[in-house]
Parts: C-alpha cells; sequence; structure tokens
C-alpha cells in the first residue's frame, strides 16, 4: 500500500504512464509502419499501424499491446444502418482491452486533418467522448464513413475521430462480427440492439517482428 498521500500516488502514476506512451512514440515514429495480428474467437485479423502519420495514436496503442492488455478483451459493440441510432448512420465494430486493465491516461486526439487518413473500409479507429478522452477502446470500419473524418457530422463537436490504422486482412472477420446481432438488452436508447449478448473474444494482439 501507498505510504504517501492518494493524490501524490495518483501524480506518480500519471506521470510514469505518460512517460510509456512518450517512449513508445519514439519507439513507433521510427518503424512508420508497424504490423500487428488480431486473434479472435472467430478468426484472425492483420492490421498495419500508421506510426510516421499519427504517432500518438499508434504509440498509445502499441502500450496496450505490449501490456498484454487486449488479451482477453472483446469486441462487443456492432453498428450498421439497421441499428444504428445516431446521424449520419455508420457500419462498425467496437472492441476493448480486457476488463481487468487499468487505463492509461487518456491520449490528445489526431484529427484526420492533422494525418490524413482517412476512415474507409478496414479503418481503426479510436472510440472516444470529448476531445482528448481516448483510452484504449477501438473501432474498425465496414465500408467507407466519412461522417467520422474531421468535419464530419456523426460527433457534434465536428473533429471527428483519430484513425491510427487499417487491416490488411480478414476483412471478412470484420463482417461476420458486424453482421452479429443476438445483442442484450440496455437502458441507453442510443446504443439499443448494439451490445452483444456474447461478445467475440480478442484471444490476443501482438506485434509483427
Amino acid at each position: 500500500m501507498c505510504k504517501i498521500s492518494h493524490r501524490v500516488c495518483v501524480l506518480v502514476l500519471v506521470l510514469f504512464s505518460q512517460f510509456i506512451v512518450n517512449a513508445a512514440v519514439a519507439d513507433s515514429s521510427k518503424n512508420g509502419i508497424q504490423q500487428a495480428l488480431i486473434q479472435t474467437t472467430m478468426g484472425d485479423i492483420t492490421i498495419e499501424l500508421y506510426a510516421d502519420k499519427a504517432p500518438i495514436t499508434v504509440a498509445n496503442y502499441i502500450a496496450y499491446i505490449k501490456d498484454s492488455a487486449f488479451n482477453g478483451g472483446e469486441f462487443y459493440r456492432v453498428v450498421g444502418p439497421d441499428n444504428d441510432q445516431g446521424t449520419p448512420q455508420i457500419s462498425v465494430i467496437q472492441g476493448r482491452a480486457s476488463t481487468s486493465f487499468d487505463d492509461i491516461p487518456p491520449i490528445n486526439l489526431e484529427t484526420t486533418k492533422q494525418t490524413g487518413l482517412k476512415h474507409q473500409d478496414g479503418t481503426l479507429s479510436m472510440a472516444r467522448g470529448a476531445p482528448n478522452t481516448a483510452t484504449q477502446e477501438f473501432f474498425i470500419c465496414v465500408g467507407s464513413q466519412p461522417a467520422l473524418d474531421f468535419g464530419g457530422l456523426r460527433n457534434p463537436d465536428g473533429q471527428g475521430f483519430a484513425a491510427f490504422g487499417r487491416v490488411t486482412s480478414g476483412m471478412d472477420i470484420v463482417r461476420k462480427i458486424q453482421q452479429n446481432r443476438q445483442t442484450k438488452v440496455v437502458e441507453d436508447t442510443y446504443i439499443k440492439n448494439q451490445i452483444l449478448a456474447h461478445p467475440i473474444k480478442i484471444i490476443a494482439i501482438t506485434l509483427n517482428k
């Protein structure tokens, strides 16, 4: 148990977490494009991460991967025109780390205006509420989703979401997950018929050497 004040403990944890992310930014930006594998109970999804274009977002994602945070995670939300209560409607699957893992502090939003990356078929992007609140939840686009880009109308603040990679193999698995409509009852009408009753498990996400 920490013998100093709780506030100091939290500050130390935040600074240490930021150090990890900063180190990962420096390391990942050298690599340009980083390849990784998402293993799920429905099959494998191969992805590439654009550290040269979205260094903060990629470094954050890699930090979670290196901490094995996604081992035991899940794709738990599916959104498509038939169950989307938002406007404009989108098609995505949303994933998250294991619920037993403590999130790293949120990162700054790298907009598509800054990175030049767009929300196209297979794009990986960070889920968020307000700007600069993304931690580890991410989504994969099914089809082109321009409403999620900077200036798009999906989010009222107009900042869009932080695209940072794309699927290079396994979009058939992504689409199978997205077509799942065995959902559970929720109180929030915005996500009605979107939260899977039996989430698709993420076995692990690993970086290619």
